[in-house]
């Protein structure tokens, strides 16, 4: 069978096959540190469970309206007034069957075949390739600790001459960590708008920042796409429930969109979701316990030799160049050191490559979405590594 021709430019979410790796190596009753995948370890909040419990009791199953229930939309256009100040009309909030059902929609509505999207390199693994699913081009623009690994002005002047579509934004950034500057983000939307571009804010980490409030791109803008979900700081990732916000005049195409391929996000979830936005106190001290965690991992792996050029201000991720570490310990790039620390010492990292391709064979991510203690025993087990 002669499979689709644009399969050969997905290229794999490699942190899933250190995932499989892990698994397996578990399987053989070893112990594994996980510090690869973006996933809170925290529970979902007790009063969510109970929601979604009753929902089944009920049989609250059914499809609902393809931009999600109401009442949901309801509370995150109430979240937002609370959180930024910014109102949004219900209409133009679309639940999706996680943030990657948004990004489906909203490269669907944007993209000719050939069209180019600007992405940040190091960036979340998966833009490109669903840029590449539905016809479009990447644009990948190297960014570095100058920028703090963000998408400036700047940067994006040589693809704005280019014709891009869009410009994706993500802040809090995966796998860096780093926020953008609000005025900088404002000059984007600005120079991205003027050339009849759109700007897809990608905000799936507000809520997790350390001093400082992520801002969201609606304030400065109705005209933009914006991106966000339940799974990062609500805790809710098995539930696969994101939602979008879209500017009034691309509501009807992405709901006919919506239509033809999900018909509706998961039912379910749904009416769990509605329980999560009285559960601020837990999730803010979910916040704090990923601030300590942070904390201790930066000056750890400095003392180790690997170089943290930015400190992250936001998400639950480390991208660490492991220049020094690879002399130490004469290995060849990040891949390998990723998996020798794997097999010798059951500590799961993952390799600059599933990032991009800027200086990603030097650099690895770690994320601290996990408990103190499995920090502090990850961390002794690099150590140990290292000093070896």
């Amino acid at each position: 069978m002669q499979w689709a021709d644009k399969l050969s430019m997905i290229q794999p979410f490699y942190v899933m096959e250190v995932l499989a790796q892990v698994k397996a190596l578990e399987g053989q009753g070893r112990d594994i540190v996980r510090f690869m995948v973006g996933e809170p370890e925290f529970a979902t909040p007790q009063p969510v469970l109970n929601a979604g419990i009753q929902a089944l009791e009920q049989d609250q199953t059914r499809y609902t309206d393809a931009r999600g229930l109401a009442s949901l939309r309801k509370q995150i256009a109430q979240w937002y007034d609370r959180q930024y100040g910014v109102s949004v009309p219900i209409h133009r909030i679309i639940v999706t069957p996680g943030t990657s059902g948004a990004f489906i929609l909203a490269f669907g509505i944007l993209l000719n075949p050939g069209d180019s999207v600007a992405i940040t390199d190091p960036g979340y693994p998966c833009y490109p390739n669903i840029i590449r699913m539905l016809g479009g081009e990447p644009y990948l623009i190297p960014v570095g600790p100058e920028s703090e690994y963000q998408l400036d002005a700047q940067l994006l002047k040589p693809a704005i001459e280019k014709g891009i579509r869009g410009v994706l934004i993500t802040s809090p950034s995966n796998p860096t960590g780093t926020l953008i500057a609000p005025k900088v983000l404002k000059e984007v939307i600005e120079l991205v708008g003027h050339s009849k571009g759109m700007v897809i804010s990608d905000e799936i980490y507000h809520g997790i920042t350390y001093g400082e409030q992520a801002q969201t791109a609606l304030s400065f803008s109705d005209n933009v796409i914006v991106i966000n979900g339940f799974s990062k700081f609500f805790a809710m990732t098995g539930w696969r429930l994101g939602w979008m916000i879209v500017p009034d005049e691309a509501v009807k195409a992405v709901e006919a969109l919506a239509q033809n391929l999900f018909i509706s996000a998961p039912t379910i979830s749904q009416h769990a979701a509605q329980s999560v936005f009285g559960c601020q106190d837990q999730l803010l001290d979910q916040v704090a316990a990923y601030d300590r965690n942070r904390q201790v991992m930066i000056a750890r792996l400095r003392n180790m030799g690997f170089i943290i050029a930015v400190e992250p201000r936001g998400a639950f991720y480390i991208y660490a160049d492991a220049t020094h570490v690879l002399k130490k310990t004469g290995l060849d790039d990040a891949q390998q050191l990723c998996t020798v620390i794997l097999n010798d010492v059951g500590v799961a990292i993952t390799p600059g490559l599933d990032f991009g391709q800027y200086r990603s064979n030097v650099h690895v991510r770690f994320s601290y979405a996990v408990g103190p203690e499995r920090v502090e025993e990850g961390l002794m087990r690099l150590e140990r590594f290292i000093q070896k």
